[in-house]
């Protein structure tokens, strides 16, 4: 008779483990779903592009060959090349802009904390479409336009309220008895943070850069305006690119420059998922 309430309880558990795989699993699906079919568009004839069969058929390499080509007057690899530049400009300022802030928010006593608190979390709810119009006027009058200088600084802004908030809970959930050993050792606030809170902090700001870097790489409605040919990043020089036929838009060659662009970044985090998960719950969890 003992025995048969157990058997329940353990059919009950693997019922609630079958629907938490299967909800895993449909999440899974609905997001790799877009990339499994760019993938499979990148290495299929360029003639099949418009084949609805679910698995790469006429499999063929030519399609990377031509993302790759600068003869129908893509430049793919000096985009790559400008989108790290932009992404590492914008990734190493709004981390030192972050850190600072985010210790000041998390360990300092300042009048106006809320209101800066308060501030930085408005401007991440606010719609980046509404700055297209006024940056752009601005970059114009100051001769930005087409500089990296003009692509950097509205990435900076967008990414800092993120970084900010992600450190700024990292750093409050750091015990106070730390810093304050530190301090009765002889160590000065700057050195207390330098080499005490700043390395355990690692986690947190390596999550930090990498979710910095990652919104700078996939960046496009401010830089489709502000960029010029010479510094265009991957997502503009992916949208404008052109095919041997003017009248066919190369399809095949878009989903091929797409692969190689999106892949390295999937390594990196799946790479790196383990940091990137104590990043983002260091705030949420004891």
């Amino acid at each position: 008779m003992t025995t048969l309430p157990l058997q329940l309880k353990r059919f009950r558990l693997s019922g609630a483990q079958a629907r938490t795989y299967l909800a895993a699993a449909l999440i899974l699906i609905w997001g790799l779903a877009p990339f499994y079919w760019m993938i499979v568009t990148a290495v299929r004839d360029s003639k099949q592009v418009y084949d609805t069969t679910p698995w790469p058929t006429q499999l063929t390499m030519q399609n990377f060959k031509d993302a790759l080509s600068t003869s129908t007057g893509n430049d793919f690899l000096g985009a790559l090349q400008n989108s790290l530049i932009i992404g590492a400009a914008t990734t190493v300022v709004a981390l030192i802009i972050g850190i600072f802030a985010a210790y000041a928010l998390a360990r300092l006593e300042f009048r106006g904390k809320a209101l800066v608190a308060g501030l930085i979390l408005a401007a991440s709810m606010f719609p980046a479409v509404a700055l297209v119009t006024p940056l752009f006027q601005l970059f114009t009058d100051l001769g930005w336009i087409g500089q990296y200088r003009a692509l950097v600084i509205p990435n900076i802004s967008f990414v800092l309220p993120l970084t900010v908030y992600t450190l700024t809970s990292f750093f409050r959930d750091l015990p106070w008895e730390l810093e304050e050993a530190a301090r009765i050792d002889g160590a000065t606030r700057w050195q207390a943070f330098q080499k005490v809170l700043l390395p355990l902090a690692a986690p947190a700001v390596f999550t930090s850069a990498i979710l910095a870097f990652i919104a700078a790489w996939n960046e496009y409605m401010l830089a489709s305006l502000l960029s010029r040919e010479t510094t265009e990043p991957v997502t503009v020089s992916i949208a404008r690119f052109t095919g041997v036929d003017p009248y066919s838009p190369p399809y095949a060659a878009v989903m091929a420059a797409g692969t190689i662009v999106t892949i390295p970044l999937v390594i990196m985090v799946l790479v790196f998922q383990r940091r990137i998960i104590s990043g983002l719950t260091a705030g949420g969890v004891k």
